[in-house]
């Protein structure tokens, strides 16, 4: 994850030093929800090279604001993604205990139950 070290700890430093910075949190987050509107519209582009090609660029945007939100918080973006991570194992496992009893694969309802049991292990303080 070297760019995204170096995005929090170089880049955004650097910036800030400079004066180049939003004079509080509420600008960070409003920039974050900016990025994640363009790379929606970018999502619904008709698939191919130009939708992936924007795609790439405003999931690169959206990356580097989170990368910035988390050197405002002072929260380290390698440590909150572990735990993410860890989160999302122990929830995924949650949802697939005893997966045989699942809708089939196919079937519109497996994605609802999956959801519910996702639902539920977070509620369990997964």
């Amino acid at each position: 994850m070297k760019a995204l070290w170096e995005a929090v700890q170089v880049r955004q430093c650097e910036a800030a030093d400079a004066g180049f910075d939003w004079p509080d949190v509420h600008g960070v987050l409003d920039k974050l929800r900016e990025e994640v509107g363009e790379l929606a519209e970018a999502a619904v582009l008709p698939e191919g090279d130009e939708c992936r090609a924007r795609c790439l660029h405003e999931l690169g945007d959206l990356l580097f604001v989170l990368a910035h939100l988390s050197r405002r918080l002072e929260a380290d973006p390698e440590v909150a993604l572990e735990q993410a991570l860890m989160r999302f194992n122990a929830r995924f496992s949650e949802v697939m205990r005893n997966a045989d009893q699942l809708p089939p694969l196919g079937d519109p309802s497996r994605l609802e139950v999956m959801e519910a049991r996702w639902k539920a292990a977070k509620r369990r303080g997964l």
